[in-house]
């Protein structure tokens, strides 16, 4: 299929369903796990240590995408995929009844990881094969809303829901049936999609053996590493998320924590209500606009401001952390600035990694390689954000935070981005593709 010409498959339709699934498994293991081990005692340090380690099939995920192309298209593979996320799902429930219910929650979230890292592989090359540049762009708002939309459910619905179970039921009850509807969730997707989605057909292939996957595999990577610029380009991603991937795991256990211990000592369930009002709102119309606004400045020209939206509303955990309001409307409004930030400014970095260094031969491979150098800038600043919040305090850490954001900001003047009216075939670092 050529990009944009299935008519019924009109990529509202899609997109909005496929990056929400996308997203769930990924903020079940970074930010639903973190919430369900404090709710049963687990200290921040061990919760940013294991959610972050869990977090590096996404950064590994390029190692096996080349083997996917071997399927017939790529629809198969993201709807398997969706299937057995929504098995393991339902397998972390039943662990929590269990004696070993750490280890073994562990082990399955582990598995969880590299299926959903596997699914991602395939549902960003459907995206990519399916659209335009153009609609690329224009749905890159919708991708990134409804990818987010599931945060805030792992940080909003789902924690409510948690939250009035824990006043009746113990912990590890009140989680299992948290996963049971995750399960079902993404169950359901699963079976739309079959339906939904476009086949995005994967190209023909002349050897399908392990042999010569492995020989496309090694010419995908070197491909990779000598596109001019690519250094600078992988710090520049890996700096990007800097502050979001700390916020992301310290922010809801902020908090949760009692005033004390410098929390602001929110149950589970209030901690629903203010990421499921304000900052569900905010993300999701932050989102959009960001996609519009990068649509019609071009990425060249928009990249600093969304770097700055994306950060700057940090300040909101600093204010938090500093006056300590006991208010949920001030705090719901705090954090519905900080939500809005943060979807407008994640579009800056899809689009970066879209248009900018997955350009040229292996585009969907390049894709997922970029992704991964993303993630491993996550998963590196989520994996000491515990230290660091043990050593500093909250307030300290919050500072640290905004002050985090400083190299990639400067980065953005100078970082190579080709413009808006460069050609089609333009390498994505700024020089001609290579044949």
């Amino acid at each position: 299929m050529t990009p944009d010409t299935d008519a019924t498959r009109s990529p509202i339709r899609w997109v909005p369903t496929l990056y929400f699934i996308q997203g769930l498994p990924f903020f079940t293991v970074a930010m639903i796990a973190g919430l369900m081990y404090k709710s049963m005692g687990v200290d921040n340090a061990t919760i940013g240590h294991y959610t972050a380690l869990l977090g590096l099939a996404w950064v590994f995920k390029p190692l096996w995408s080349p083997f996917l192309e071997v399927a017939r298209n790529k629809k198969s593979v993201v709807v398997l995929f969706q299937f057995i996320g929504a098995a393991t799902m339902g397998a972390v429930a039943l662990s929590l009844q269990l004696p070993g219910w750490f280890a073994i929650g562990v082990a399955l979230l582990t598995l969880l990881s590299f299926a959903s890292a596997t699914h991602d592989i395939a549902a960003d090359g459907l995206y990519i094969a399916s659209l335009s540049a153009k609609h690329q762009a224009m749905y890159a708002g919708w991708q990134g809303a409804f990818f987010n939309a599931a945060r805030l459910m792992a940080v909003g619905g789902l924690p409510f829901l948690a939250g009035q179970l824990e006043r009746q039921l113990p912990p590890a009850q009140a989680w299992t049936i948290i996963f049971i509807v995750l399960a079902g969730v993404v169950a359901s997707l699963a079976a739309y999609h079959w339906w939904a989605l476009p086949s995005g057909a994967n190209a023909p292939r002349t050897d399908t053996s392990l042999r010569g996957v492995a020989r496309v595999l090694e010419d995908v990577l070197a491909d990779f590493f000598r596109k001019p610029g690519i250094w600078v380009a992988i710090v520049f991603i890996i700096l990007f998320r800097a502050g979001e991937g700390q916020i992301q795991t310290i922010g809801p256990l902020f908090l949760r924590d009692p005033r004390a211990a410098g929390g602001l000592g929110l149950s589970t369930d209030q901690v629903g209500i203010v990421y499921g009002t304000a900052g569900t709102v905010s993300f999701i119309v932050g989102s959009i606009l960001g996609g519009y606004f990068t649509a019609w400045l071009g990425l060249k020209r928009a990249l600093p401001f969304l770097i700055i939206g994306m950060n700057l509303p940090n300040l909101a955990f600093y204010f938090l952390s500093t006056v300590l309001p006991s208010d949920l409307a001030v705090i719901a409004t705090a954090l519905g600035m900080e939500m809005f930030g943060y979807g407008f400014g994640f579009v800056g970095i899809i689009l970066y990694i879209m248009q900018v260094v997955a350009k040229g031969k292996y585009t969907t491979a390049h894709y997922a390689l970029g992704t991964g150098v993303m993630q491993l800038g996550f998963v590196l600043f989520k994996l000491v954000s515990g230290d660091i919040q043990t050593a500093l305090g909250y307030r300290h850490f919050f500072l640290w935070v905004l002050l985090a954001a400083i190299p990639v900001l400067a980065m953005s003047w100078f970082v190579r981005v080709p413009g808006d009216d460069a050609p089609p075939d333009e390498e994505a670092v700024g020089e001609p593709a290579q044949a």
